[in-house]
């Protein structure tokens, strides 16, 4: 559980050291890759708190949801058509359902260590 949780920070950690400026032209793809990698992200924090998290399907899961909601943008432009908007709210869906999960488990768990500590 703690690999995207390190990774999430020493990611945040590098962009607030470094001077490095996404150019506008890409600033949509990196927007929904990013949209993408939190999503996995929070995924396998549910799995973990399910005790379903498997390391393989973390990683892969990370670059192919990137490269296909980069791809999906790129598409898009080519296209004419917004089909990053569909991106986003497939992984908006996706996120918001996996933080709602996460809660659950979290609250039920912290419940029954409060019933368990009061026997």
């Amino acid at each position: 559980m703690w690999l995207p949780i390190i990774g999430l920070i020493i990611g945040i950690v590098i962009g607030l050291m470094t001077d490095f400026r996404v150019p506008d032209e890409y600033s949509n793809y990196l927007s929904i890759a990013v949209l993408a990698a939190l999503d996995t992200l929070f995924g396998g924090v549910r799995a973990y708190l399910q005790e379903t998290f498997d390391t393989n399907v973390f990683v892969s899961g990370f670059f192919f949801n990137i490269l296909l909601a980069a791809g999906l943008a790129f598409l898009g432009v080519h296209l004419g058509v917004d089909l990053y908007l569909a991106a986003i709210f497939a992984f908006g869906v996706r996120l918001f359902n996996n933080i709602a999960v996460i809660r659950r488990l979290v609250l039920a768990k912290w419940k029954s260590d409060r019933t368990t500590m009061n026997e």
